[in-house]
């Protein structure tokens, strides 16, 4: 493999979701097909990609896919597993990219992002996906990390953590303990990713994303994702599990859709 490919794991349980099918994707670049080239012959694609020097001097990255429907693509880690996103989670990067494509409209490619496009970055580079019972998310969300990962630890079971992020994805070919997740609760009725894919595309927002929905979470400290975080000494460490700060909180997403909720 090439650029850097030949050093991802995927025997790493968090790159379970993304084996299929990046492994033989990463593979065919052996023969010396270009990162896009390998990305097009997979037949789900939504998109076209296309050699970063296809993005024209003066255009937004995400102005041109909105307009073009091409994706300018680097050969390396960050734009493959971008481009793995894109094939997994189709209509929420479409979402994503729309919405973005609006903010560069109305507001021009400024120095400061402001907060809504900040967190579709933020949600694009780093976000990983949670499903999981009320009671899990709620000690995320405190960083309640002695009982998130010791009376809760069997309750891991019942829930799924996927990468979203592909910044983040790239970080984990090279596993730190301090490298960590913007965690987004997924309330989608099933477990697929076509399912939690449909879920998003519903629910992202301007507004919800500038509300900064996220919960911080050490993702080596989720439980079969590490052999260390066995110990519980693991998550004693102050300056990866840090407590929650007095002026800072999680938005708590409710178990039950906003429609659907009695009037207060």
């Amino acid at each position: 493999m090439a650029f850097g490919l030949e050093a991802i794991d995927w025997e790493r349980p968090w790159l379970a979701p993304w084996r299929d099918p990046g492994q033989l994707l990463a593979q065919r670049t052996e023969g010396g097909a270009s990162v896009a080239q390998v990305l097009n012959a997979c037949q789900r694609a939504p998109r076209r990609f296309v050699p970063q020097a296809a993005l024209p001097a003066g255009v937004a990255y995400e102005e041109h896919i909105f307009a073009t429907g091409d994706v300018p693509t680097r050969d390396g880690l960050h734009d493959f597993f971008n481009g793995l996103a894109w094939i997994h989670f189709p209509l929420t990067k479409l979402r994503l990219n729309a919405l973005q494509a609006a903010q560069i409209a109305r507001s021009g490619v400024q120095p400061e992002r402001g907060p809504a496009r900040d967190a579709l970055t933020l949600f694009d580079e780093n976000a990983a996906l949670l499903q999981a019972p009320d009671v899990l998310w709620d000690a995320l969300c405190a960083k309640d990390w002695r009982t998130l990962f010791g009376p809760l630890r069997p309750v891991w079971q019942q829930a799924q953590l996927i990468l979203f992020g592909h910044a983040l994805t790239e970080k984990l070919v090279a596993p730190r303990k301090a490298i960590t997740a913007h965690v987004y609760r997924v309330l989608a009725p099933e477990r697929s990713l076509a399912a939690m894919d449909a879920w998003l595309a519903a629910d992202l927002s301007e507004a919800r994303l500038a509300s900064k929905p996220f919960a911080h979470l050490p993702v080596l400290g989720v439980p079969g994702w590490w052999a260390d975080n066995a110990d519980p000494a693991f998550y004693a460490d102050a300056s990866v599990f840090r407590t929650l700060r007095a002026s800072a909180s999680a938005t708590r997403m409710p178990s039950t859709p906003a429609d659907k909720m009695p009037p207060a």
